[in-house]
């Protein structure tokens, strides 16, 4: 590296990174999603400004937004708009540069691109048309605030943005309550207590769960507690939310084990329809024990009868 290359822009594709100017290398044709930050710049990778660097083509939901990263780090990719509402025309044309031999980077405002916005129609269309789709991880906030939660993270669901209005807002809590894992919401800052009221109210006021609001940025905040606790706190009328907010609610609780009385009379009521060994297989699907467990109490219930 020259003097000349030195403190300012390289003639060409490249980025910056402090002082240093690199030459970003030329990319493969195919559609490259990349992941940006969703707060600290800071968060960006190196595999991603190459990629932002080098590409033929730059789409983006907000060319303002995305021009801030660019600028942060040297690189003069000129970015076209690509979002839900120009996506009927603006994917046409991106497709057409994929088939012309031209690399396309693909990115969002914040995050991982195709996690709740468009993103996913042009990856679509370029799969259908039998285009090469390169994803570039890096930040993502759903990620990021479960990590963050302290909840258990060994399984987890991402379901978006809820609904707006209540009665859909709930019907759409009940659908997902029961999922045996972690759930991940999107939320305005502004329905975040009406959301916490309603999901107490559904999944019950004691679970666990974690407002993350601000994720990276400088007034990132983890507020845990109880789902009632959270309501309590955030659905009040003089309270201001304000910045982008996750929802982490965790897993339901585990069913409680049905009496041993309950079982046996379950065993003795299958039974006098079922073979031993069926009736033992149809109390553990209904009870969720184990089948050898009950085979064996049948048994001893025989034995002793």
């Amino acid at each position: 590296m020259t003097e000349d290359n030195k403190g300012g822009d390289a003639p060409g594709r490249s980025y910056r990174l402090n002082d240093t100017v690199i030459t970003a290398r030329p990319l493969e044709p195919a559609l490259y999603l990349v992941a940006t930050p969703i707060g600290n710049l800071g968060d960006i990778t190196l595999r991603a400004l190459e990629t932002l660097a080098g590409a033929d083509v730059l789409a983006c939901e907000d060319t303002r937004v995305t021009r801030v990263l660019l600028d942060r780090y040297g690189i003069r990719n000129r970015p076209c708009p690509y979002h839900e509402h120009n996506a009927g025309e603006a994917g046409p044309r991106l497709i057409a540069a994929l088939e012309a031999g031209k690399s396309v980077a693909l990115v969002s405002d914040a995050g991982t691109p195709m996690v709740s916005d468009p993103g996913y129609r042009l990856a679509r269309l370029a799969i259908e048309a039998g285009l090469r789709v390169v994803p570039l991880p890096g930040a993502s906030a759903p990620l990021a605030a479960m990590v963050g939660s302290g909840l258990p993270n060994d399984a987890f669901f991402f379901a978006g943005f809820l609904p707006t209005r209540d009665k859909a807002k709930r019907d759409r809590l009940g659908e997902v309550g029961q999922i045996p894992a972690t759930l991940i919401f999107f939320e305005s800052p502004h329905r975040i207590g009406a959301t916490l009221t309603a999901a107490a109210s559904v999944l019950g006021p004691d679970r666990p769960a974690c407002v993350c609001r601000e994720l990276t940025k400088t007034f990132e905040e983890f507020r845990r507690g109880t789902l009632a606790e959270l309501a309590a706190y955030y659905d009040v009328d003089d309270r201001t939310v304000k910045g982008e907010i996750v929802l982490v609610i965790g897993p339901p609780a585990p069913p409680a084990a049905p009496e041993q009385a309950d079982v046996d009379g379950l065993l003795r009521q299958l039974v006098e329809n079922l073979p031993a060994a069926k009736a033992a297989t149809e109390a553990a699907r209904q009870t969720g024990l184990p089948r050898k467990d009950l085979y064996q109490r049948l048994l001893e219930l025989k034995a002793g009868a």
